[in-house]
């Protein structure tokens, strides 16, 4: 007799189906694995064995054969443990396999027969959604379960779901954890001045732009980076359920709890390229992945190493990582809001008119040509960022916060997601092609302008592209359904001059 039970193997955010196929025969006693698993997957006969064992039962003195269908898949982490358990079990006529047939199942075993947590379990609730069943997972992770439908049995031990099953102890079905509130973060009514680049960050918040701010130190750049999630619309029901996933497989969502804020991530610069966009030995979603459809801040930009920097070109441009190894090719989601900050030289005085720069203008190009071209050239607004004076830390608060400057970036994403509705665009950062020229072609004095300064800015045709979509943007915060040669005249005002090697 053969004992089946249904579990999945993750690929990126993809839940591939894999059968446990357990089978007792006749022979020296042995526990035998196969099936292409890693080591946390060959390690599972021992919590296998002493979970068994912790309830008082004996294994069968026979050859246990588990094998992992199908076969040349491979299959990495502990979530395997219950399914090959409750498989063992039925094919030794202690569960009914009948039963688990309906019932897809993931969860780590601890030596005394409890189910411990695993990464992936919304994405395995999911995969069991849209195959019509239901989903075992470990307690602690039902009300993550819950919001991917019904059907899901959320058990702390081997022994009660035993009981579930043979009627003595029903389970009961968790509920969806709680919505998290959208936390506030600083206000943009700290910021003393600087308001070509609170203006700036208003763009790029209403259309979810690239910036990058180039100034002296201490003059408000990370503060100001900090203040863009306050001003950001909250995530959808469909946005929020896409974060979560991220989430689930990087083993961050705890509680089941899904949240609408708009993640921020801020990596230090020593961050390695598997860190930053993915990879490593078991490959998992890097910081660009965990940023997804939220802000990716990265300070001091010149201070990254140049190879992890360029690794974020491709995703920047694609909104997706590839992660290539000899036996997978693993995608994951990466349509981020990269937000930059960097001194305009190693010392940091150019700029600041109360210091000076001991090695200008050399020490400026060396600093910034750390920074690739073809990087800063997908980055849409470069803002530099003046020194705050004493005079400007004595003057009141500004009369607008981030409260009434994300009423604005609502109403402007509000348009964008109207206009949009049936091109599976989110904001007119995404908008290419045919789809651009339509929204964004500005009149006959806004295109004379572009024409005039692609030619004297020697604008790539990804700037000059990118140029369209800020003037979108600002035509949208406007209120104006055409983009004039106003609009036109400010976008440009943020484009980088001169090239950088």
């Amino acid at each position: 007799m053969v004992a089946s039970v249904s579990t999945v193997a993750y690929l990126g955010l993809e839940a591939r189906a894999v059968e446990v196929q357990v089978q007792l025969i006749p022979g020296l006693p042995a526990f035998n694995l196969v099936g292409l698993g890693d080591k946390a997957v060959g390690e599972s006969r021992e919590r296998v064995r002493g979970a068994i064992a912790s309830m008082g039962l004996a294994l069968p003195p026979k050859r246990i054969v588990v094998n992992l269908s199908p076969a040349d898949l491979p299959k990495e982490g502990s979530h395997f443990d219950l399914p090959i358990a409750l498989a063992l079990l039925a094919a030794m006529g202690i569960v009914d396999a009948e039963d688990l047939g309906d019932y897809v199942v993931v969860g780590e075993l601890g030596l005394d027969a409890r189910i411990a947590p695993s990464p992936g379990v919304l994405l395995a609730a999911l995969h069991a959604s849209e195959l019509g069943k239901g989903l075992i997972c470990p307690i602690a992770q039902g009300a993550e379960a819950a919001w991917a439908g019904q059907g899901v049995l959320a058990a702390p031990d081997i022994l009660s779901l035993i009981n579930h099953f043979k009627g003595h102890g029903l389970l009961a079905a968790p509920r969806p954890g709680e919505t998290e509130p959208v936390a506030r973060g600083p206000d943009l009514a700290q910021v003393k001045g600087q308001e070509t680049a609170k203006r700036a960050l208003e763009i790029a918040a209403a259309g979810g732009h690239n910036l990058i701010m180039v100034g002296p130190p201490g003059s408000g750049k990370s503060l100001m980076a900090s203040c863009l999630p306050g001003i950001l619309p909250p995530l959808d029901a469909a946005e929020a359920l896409e974060v979560s996933m991220v989430a689930s497989v990087a083993g961050t969502l705890t509680g089941g709890r899904l949240t609408r804020a708009r993640p921020f991530r801020a990596p230090h610069h020593s961050a390695s390229m598997a860190a930053l966009v993915g990879g490593g030995l078991k490959v998992k979603p890097g910081e660009v992945s965990l940023a997804h459809l939220g802000v990716l801040f990265l300070d001091e930009l010149p201070e990254f190493q140049r190879a992890v920097l360029d690794s974020l070109r491709q995703p920047l441009e694609t909104g997706t990582v590839s992660v290539a190894r000899a036996n997978a090719h693993i995608t994951f989601p990466a349509r981020v809001q990269l937000i930059a900050a960097m001194n305009p030289c190693r010392c940091g005085h150019l700029g600041d008119v109360t210091r000076a720069c001991s090695r200008a203008p050399r020490c400026a190009v060396d600093y910034q040509a750390k920074v690739s071209g073809p990087l800063l050239d997908r980055i849409d607004l470069h803002v530099e960022v003046q020194a705050v004076s004493a005079a400007d830390l004595v003057l009141p608060p500004p009369a607008e916060g981030s409260v009434e400057v994300a009423a604005r970036v609502a109403a402007a994403r509000t348009i964008q997601r109207e206009r949009y509705a049936e091109e599976g665009v989110r904001t007119n950062a995404e908008a290419d092609g045919a789809l651009l020229d339509r929204v964004a072609t500005p009149d006959t004095a806004g295109r004379a302008l572009l024409a005039q300064a692609s030619e004297a800015m020697r604008l790539s045709a990804r700037g000059y592209t990118r140029v369209l979509r800020t003037a979108r943007t600002i035509a949208d915060l406007a209120g104006v359904d055409g983009v004039a040669r106003l609009h036109v005249a400010e976008a440009l005002s943020y484009r980088r001059r001169g090239a950088v090697n």
